[in-house]
């Protein structure tokens, strides 16, 4: 009975916790795609969408690879120290994607910039 409730409190607070990034990630993205790809809109709202998709089947992957255990749990501590050994690296994954998404989008930012900035000194 213990391993059951490991692995529900496991699955609804890693795909919770995943959601709640994605929805971040989308929303607040969105801002850097549009600027990144020179105002189009549809562009950005297009990658954004994209890169959120990946964001799922990676993290959802994972926490469907990393649900199995061969520990014997019999009690509630236990439970709760696999729960927390498992989330925690969830929510490092989690992270570190997080900062690799910010990273990419900082670079095509940059990009951007740099290209707007370029074509201004030609046309002057």
């Amino acid at each position: 009975m213990y391993i059951v409730a490991c692995y529900l409190s496991y699955l609804a607070i890693s795909i919770a916790l995943t959601v709640w990034v994605a929805r971040t990630l989308h929303k607040n993205g969105r801002v850097f795609l549009i600027e990144a790809f020179h105002g189009n809109e549809e562009l950005a709202d297009s990658v954004n969408h994209l890169l959120v998709v990946g964001f799922y089947l990676i993290n959802v992957g994972y926490i469907a690879v990393a649900l199995k255990t061969t520990q014997a749990l019999t009690t509630a501590r236990e439970v709760i120290e696999l729960d927390c050994d498992k989330i925690g690296v969830v929510l490092l994954i989690l992270g570190v994607m997080h900062f690799f998404n910010f990273f990419v989008l900082g670079r095509l930012r940059h990009k951007a910039r740099r290209s707007v900035n370029h074509g201004q000194s030609i046309l002057a």
